[in-house]
């Protein structure tokens, strides 16, 4: 299993840390996703075999949100 820390940007709520841990969740591989929205950021632990950084971000994306580069 591998780790990532993402930050994500556009999080305002409490929903908008609900609709990045789905996106993340649902993206295969990921075996769990923490949101925080005081630092923005998410960590994810995946299966490196299944998921890459790239699709973890664009998950992110098609919820509506930024990451930072």
């Amino acid at each position: 299993m591998e780790t990532a820390t993402l930050k994500i940007e556009g999080m305002t709520c409490n929903g908008c840390v609900s609709a990045v841990k789905k996106a993340l969740e649902r993206t295969d591989g990921v075996s769990s996703a923490d949101v925080a929205l005081d630092t923005g950021n998410a960590r994810v632990t995946y299966d490196a075999t299944r998921t890459t950084p790239a699709r973890l971000r664009a998950a992110v994306e098609d919820a509506g949100y930024d990451v930072a580069a």
